[in-house]
Order: structure tokens, then sequence, then C-alpha cells
């Protein structure tokens, strides 16, 4: 096989792989990545603005808001205009979204970057040079992008998934479905 086939190959694993896991979230949790990642955030540090949450995940502001009226419709979150200052919004990680959260597979970017950061500075190096070559050669390496293995758009809807429910067994609707209920 020739070598430009085997490196094909490779990016395809690569997009097939982030596929997968956006699949497995996506049944498991009913969120998508940067869902997830937003969760993780508001878990971690309590209450954050809509320009913290997106400095922390590397989002646009706008993009964050869709995403958080999305979680916020599901009840996974809450917002709330500051007590001292009107004008911040600050959201809010509810019971039902810990619980989610506690249930989630861990984000698939959280065991690349365990992976990655094992290896050598001069290991680390050789991938990001190769990897923004690639970048550049599929014209890609001007576009906007953040540090989130996911496929599809950042705000797109996932089915809500409930889970624990009788039996364990998780129940599947669509985000319309769940702003009806």
């Amino acid at each position: 096989m020739a070598r430009h086939e085997d490196v094909l190959i490779a990016l395809r694993r690569i997009i097939r792989a982030t596929d997968l896991y956006s699949r497995k979230l996506s049944k498991e949790a009913g969120l998508t990545a940067p869902q997830l990642l937003i969760l993780h955030a508001l878990s971690r540090r309590g209450e954050l603005t809509m320009g913290e949450i997106a400095d922390e995940v590397t989002l646009s502001q706008g993009t964050i808001t869709t995403i958080l009226d999305r979680l916020e419709r599901r009840a996974l979150l809450s917002r709330e205009r500051g007590s001292r200052d009107k004008r911040r919004v600050y959201a809010r990680i509810t019971p039902a979204g810990r619980s989610l959260l506690e249930q989630a597979p861990a984000p698939l970017q959280q065991e690349f970057m365990e992976r990655f950061l094992g290896l050598s500075e001069h290991e680390q190096s050789d991938i990001l040079r190769a990897l923004e070559k690639v970048a550049a050669m599929m014209n890609a390496g001007e576009i906007d992008a953040s540090p989130v293995l996911d496929v599809g758009a950042m705000d797109r809807s996932q089915p809500t998934v409930q889970l624990g429910g009788a039996g364990g067994a998780a129940e599947t609707t669509s985000s319309s479905e769940a702003t009806r209920k």
C-alpha cells in the first residue's frame, strides 16, 4: 500500500474514533462533548459566567449560549443574574446535571491528554508539527477550532437520556420531546 494511503487510513481512524466516542456519549448520557465539558467545568468551579465558560472550554460565547440553552431546557443547569451586578449571568450545575455527569463517560480528550503528556517533549513536538502540517495540507490551518474531540456542530441537539430508570434501563427521547414534557 502506498504511504499516502496509510496516512489517509490513519486520519480516517482518528475521525472514526471521534465519531464512535460521540455516539457512545450521546447514547449513554444524551450529551455532546461540548455539553459534557461545560458540565464538568461547572462541577469543578461552582458557578461561572458565560465568558468564563467560553474561556474554560475554548468556545465562542455565542456557541456557549446555545449549548447552555439546551442544557437549561433539560434542567441540567440553571442560570441566575448576579446579586451585585445584574448584568452578569451565572450558570450553575443542577443536581440532575451532577447525577448525569457522574454516569457519563470521561471526555475523549482527557484520555488523549493523559497519554500525550506521558510522551517526551520531543515526541510531543513531533506530533504537534506533523498535525499542524496535515491541517495546513487539508486547508484547515486557519479554521477556528477548540480542543474538543467531537464531530458535528458544537451546539447540535442530542437525544435526552434518562439514566437509572426502572430496571436501570436508559430511556431516550429527542430534545424536542423533552422540551414539551
